[in-house]
């Protein structure tokens, strides 16, 4: 799942208003910012393959370090403890945080281990047994909480319709025929593995930090207007 990350703490924030946004909306992609990290550093491998859709076109060959399920809780604690100088933004930075994985579980395909080197791995698969369809799902997904965040925001005079712009973008991007990962997936070794490392970390740096910002700006403008 990509963009439906974002929805989740969209409409996080839109139901919680009072929570800052940057925990929320950076937090829902923490752990693929670390899995682009440690993917680059070798600690995490990723297997090119053409066949791997809808959008990916890797094998996630082995992501322990930051997407099994204990990785998942120690890593929202992590996110949590940056905040804790308020419990309340805390709690909900963790929520956001373990939600990605929450959010992984129905389309991966049986590779979140329970915990690093596990033979027990969790995934419904979506990806593998449903492929495109797989995508129109998450879009569904996305339109719904996109939708609720977007008319609950306007009852509060805050017009959510550019970070709307900015996911209806991403989603079309990483589709299956727009996706960079296709073409990263048939460069060699170990470029292939290097720069899918990096787009991951930026799919969810850049992206999330723009959200932030534009979000705190249209909440300001509300805010200003009433």
């Amino acid at each position: 799942m990509y963009v439906g990350h974002f929805a989740i703490g969209l409409a996080l924030k839109a139901r919680f208003p009072k929570i800052p946004t940057l925990p929320l909306l950076m937090g829902v992609g923490f752990l693929d910012i670390l899995d682009g990290l440690f993917i680059i550093l070798g600690w995490n491998h990723v297997t090119p393959n053409l066949l791997a859709g809808p959008y990916l076109f890797f094998d996630l060959t082995f992501i322990d370090w930051d997407h099994s399920l204990a990785a998942a809780l120690l890593w929202s604690c992590v996110w949590g403890a940056f905040f804790l100088n308020d419990k309340r933004v805390a709690a909900f930075a963790f929520v956001a945080c373990f939600s990605h994985f929450l959010a992984d579980w129905p389309m991966h395909n049986a590779d979140l281990a329970l915990y690093p080197f596990s033979t027990l791995h969790l995934g419904m698969g979506m990806w593998g047994r449903l492929g495109t369809m797989s995508w129109i799902i998450e879009g569904l997904f996305v339109a719904v909480l996109a939708g609720y965040a977007y008319l609950s925001s306007m009852r509060r005079g805050v017009d959510l319709r550019w970070p709307m712009v900015v996911m209806a973008l991403a989603f079309i991007n990483l589709s299956p025929w727009l996706s960079p990962m296709k073409h990263v997936a048939t460069l060699g070794q170990p470029s292939a593995t290097l720069v899918h490392g990096a787009l991951v970390t930026a799919g969810f740096l850049i992206p999330g930090a723009l959200l932030t910002w534009l979000i705190n700006k249209a909440e300001r403008k509300g805010a200003a207007a009433h």
